[in-house]
C-alpha cells in the first residue's frame, strides 16, 4: 500500500492561488506526509476545448483516481463573484461516482482562496467551497486563532481556511502572514489525517 497523502488540488488564473497551494504543500510536508500539487483544465465556451494532456507548466491535471486514493484534501481557487471558479467546480460535478461509494467519508478537508480586493468575497468563496465537501462527508479544518497570523494580517486570512489579497492587478505577493497561515492550514491538515490514518490502522 502506497504512503498517505495529501492532495493540493487548486485552479489558478495568474498564479496567486498556485502559490498558495506550494505553501500548503510545504506546510504538509513539514508535518512528515507526502504533498501531491495537481490542477485542473480551464473550461471553454467552445463546444470542445482541445488542451495538452499535460500543462506547459506548473502541476498536472488532477484525476479522480488522486482523489480518491487521498488521505486528506486541501481546495483552493480564486473568487469568481464570491464563488469558486467554473474549472475546479466543473472537476467536482464530476466526482458523483466517489459520492455514491462514499470514497471520500471521513477524510479531512479545507479550502483556500486568493482574490483581487480585500472584500472580494474571500470568505462567500471558501464556504461555497466547503459545501460539496460536506456532501462527500469529508471532515471540514479551518485556521483556529491559535494562529497569531490570524489576528494580525492586513491582507488575507480567515477562520473559514488562508486566503489572499493579491491587489487589483493581480501582481501583489503573497505577504509573512498568508505564507504563514498558508503552512500552518497544510500542517494541521497533515497532522490530522496521520492521527486518523494511525487509528484506521
Amino acid at each position: 500500500m502506497s504512503a498517505p497523502y495529501i492532495l493540493v488540488l487548486y485552479y489558478s488564473r495568474h498564479g496567486a492561488t498556485a502559490e498558495m497551494a506550494r505553501q500548503i504543500a510545504r506546510g504538509v510536508e513539514q508535518a512528515g506526509v507526502e504533498a501531491k500539487l495537481r490542477t485542473v483544465p480551464a473550461v471553454s465556451t467552445e463546444c470542445e476545448a482541445v488542451a495538452p494532456g499535460i500543462p506547459e507548466q506548473g502541476a498536472i491535471y488532477a484525476t479522480l483516481e488522486d482523489l480518491k486514493n487521498c488521505a486528506g484534501l486541501a481546495l483552493g481557487s480564486p473568487t469568481r463573484f464570491g464563488n469558486m471558479a467554473a474549472p475546479l467546480k466543473y472537476f467536482l460535478d464530476g466526482t458523483s461516482g466517489l459520492w455514491l461509494t462514499g470514497e471520500l467519508v471521513g477524510k479531512p478537508a479545507g479550502v483556500f482562496t486568493s482574490t483581487a480586493s480585500l472584500h472580494g468575497g474571500q470568505e462567500s468563496t471558501l464556504l461555497s467551497m466547503l459545501l460539496p465537501l460536506m456532501h462527500h462527508g469529508m471532515l471540514l479544518m479551518g485556521l483556529p486563532y491559535s494562529e497569531s497570523s490570524l489576528l494580525e494580517t492586513s491582507g488575507g486570512g480567515t477562520p473559514y481556511g488562508p486566503s489572499h489579497f493579491a491587489g487589483a492587478d493581480g501582481k501583489r505577493a503573497l505577504d509573512e502572514h498568508e505564507k504563514t497561515l498558508c503552512r500552518a492550514f497544510g500542517e494541521r491538515l497533515a497532522r490530522t489525517a496521520n492521527a486518523l490514518e494511525s487509528k484506521r490502522g
